[in-house]
């Protein structure tokens, strides 16, 4: 098999207008299972780190969750997916449906 030494300039990334079209490409984006675990164990630091703060009363730790949260997942992304995190197209739909892609992992719709 030969590889093609041209290259085509890459498509301009598509915007969605709702968040039901975008969430099928946003479940694209995280096919690999390791991907999708770092971003699971990502977003139930968030979590925690948001309990941490409301129980402790300190504000303060609420500085980690964007690190935990985006850390796992950019290590899944560039490391394990071998691609540019949704965040960086459409940051609102991309949080949104880590949220929802988290939701689906804890009730078993999606492979852990």
């Amino acid at each position: 098999m030969s590889q093609s030494t041209t290259s085509t300039p890459a498509a301009p990334a598509r915007r969605y207008d709702t968040f039901r079209a975008f969430y099928p490409f946003y479940l694209s984006e995280h096919a690999n299972t390791t991907c999708r675990r770092l971003h699971f164990v990502g977003s139930s630091l968030v979590l925690g780190i948001v309990l941490l703060a409301i129980a402790s009363g300190n504000a303060w730790w609420l500085l980690l969750a964007p690190v935990a949260g985006y850390g796992f997942a950019w290590v899944g992304h560039f490391g394990y997916e071998k691609n540019k995190p949704a965040s960086f197209k459409q940051p609102l739909y991309s949080f949104m449906g880590d949220w929802v892609m988290y939701w689906d992992i804890l009730r078993g719709k999606i492979p852990f």
